[in-house]
């Protein structure tokens, strides 16, 4: 079964960071998959917000990520400059969605291999 472990994660995450010197506070966290496998899960933080958003492949074994925007129970306001920062985070956050996608594509992990 192919996945993308937190370590492999924190390497390409590592990697994105070099090449496009953004998203230091972007984490990756352990996320147990259902055969108890550590699948990884990328935490965003977003600045000025209470807004949470994370990626996580779309299925393990899938090159397709998804983004998550979890709702929150407050009304966010924002004057010009902030909308321009929030936006900002969210571009850097699509661009590293896209990355984990292609990063993704023929990459072989076995659970396996980790042992």
């Amino acid at each position: 079964m192919n996945f993308r472990s937190k370590e492999t994660l924190e390497v390409w995450l590592e990697e994105f960071r070099s090449a496009r010197e953004a998203g230091d506070l972007i984490r990756v966290i352990i996320q147990d998959g259902s055969d108890g496998s550590d699948t990884g899960l990328v935490i965003v933080p977003v600045k000025n917000s209470s807004v949470s958003i994370f990626m996580q492949p779309t299925a393990i074994g899938d090159t397709h990520w998804q983004v998550t925007v979890e709702p929150t129970d407050e009304t966010l306001t924002l004057n010009s400059h902030q909308l321009h920062l929030l936006a900002s985070e969210l571009s850097v956050a699509a661009e590293l969605c896209a990355y984990l996608e292609a990063r993704s594509v023929g990459h072989e992990e076995t659970l396996s291999e980790r042992g």
